[in-house]
């Protein structure tokens, strides 16, 4: 969904998740990309609950305190969403040019659409012609809800930006992907990005996003399972989802493996159901990102499940690293900073 006009220039990517906000401003070099700036802050519970804000007091005091311990001077902000208030299908329409497309969206649009047309703002990609032909094209539409928009703008703005481009997580994840990652053509890759509370799941193909689903579970179910079943803390069970706490006779290996067994459900089901409706295509390969991939064992667990390869997906493998930034705990912070990487490459102006 892009908001974007007039001519390209540097913008700050700002990736507001539901239990932290994550700041990335990036520049492009002649070598490639070069990151510059890299902020993480994290948010209180109940300030964003399922993608909607609910305290927005609190997420815009968190976005100008990261934009000024990073020292950022760039105003134009590109952001993006997920969740539930944002649909993406892809579609089959009859053969036009994408003017003709864009002058008759609105009414093409809304048999695909679960909520009232004039309550959402449309985009779309055309995809090129089915492989049945007939005079029809496959089109990949965005409808995202403008109040959930207005919602996060609004924030964005209280906090002295401006914002210029409102993306989707799924896309910024394929931007991030092409700059780091080279696929095969003809290869189809899954991103499953693991949020605190939502999970996306999305299969690109030939570098383009041709099939996304988000369900209501996160990195949250991790730490709320290891505290029901171990009786700690919330911060003694985050550190050892993620390994950094081993005390003796504490395993948290059965509440991970029992919410891990249901992410990999919901991915395995995710990507057969895409798999049925697309004749002949198949996954090569599994990327994770977002904070909960870094559970520990989530990855091999996935890929017995799925019978796919799993990576942990590096968003700065490619990116050349600036001198400003904290070397020391770049790789710890890498799960966060998938979307956001993938936004700091979008330029205002861009498509």
């Amino acid at each position: 969904m892009d908001l974007s006009f007039g001519k390209k220039k540097n913008a700050v990517a700002l990736d507001i998740g539901s239990s932290s906000i994550k700041v990335a401003q990036m520049n492009q070099t002649r070598r490639g990309w070069e990151i510059i700036r890299l902020g993480y802050a994290e948010l209180p519970p109940e300030a964003i609950v399922d993608g909607s804000i609910i305290d927005s007091i609190t997420v815009t005091n968190a976005i100008k305190s990261l934009i000024k311990e990073q020292n950022i001077g760039v105003k134009d902000t590109v952001s993006s969403l997920t969740g539930h208030s944002v649909i993406i299908k892809k579609v089959s329409f009859p053969a036009m040019s994408e003017e003709e497309l864009a002058d008759s969206i609105q009414w093409e649009a809304e048999q695909y659409i679960p909520f009232p047309i004039i309550d959402v703002n449309i985009d779309f990609q055309i995809l090129g012609a089915t492989t049945e032909g007939r005079g029809q094209m496959e089109v990949m539409l965005v409808a995202v809800k403008k109040d959930v928009i207005n919602d996060y703008t609004n924030v964005i703005k209280e906090a002295g930006l401006n914002p210029v481009v409102i993306d989707v997580d799924s896309f910024a994840l394929e931007n991030m992907m092409e700059i780091n990652y080279a696929v095969a053509p003809g290869d189809n890759i899954a991103m499953v990005n693991i949020g605190a509370s939502i999970t996306s799941i999305s299969v690109i193909f030939g570098g383009l996003t041709i099939f996304t689903r988000s369900i209501p579970m996160g990195g949250n179910q991790f730490t709320e399972e290891i505290q029901r079943q171990l009786n700690v803390s919330f911060k003694d069970a985050e550190d050892l989802k993620t390994g950094k706490k081993t005390d003796a006779g504490i395993s948290p290996s059965a509440a991970v493996e029992m919410v891990s067994t249901n992410l990999a459900f919901e991915v395995k089901r995710s990507l057969d159901f895409f798999l049925g409706g697309s004749h002949g295509s198949y996954v090569n390969k599994i990327y994770l990102s977002g904070g909960g991939s870094k559970t520990a064992g989530l990855p091999a667990f996935m890929q017995e499940k799925t019978s796919i390869p799993v990576e942990v997906a590096d968003p700065f493998k490619n990116i050349e690293i600036g001198k400003d930034i904290d070397r020391g705990s770049l790789q710890d912070m890498a799960p966060f900073f998938g979307v956001g990487v993938g936004l700091a490459t979008r330029r205002f102006g861009d498509r």
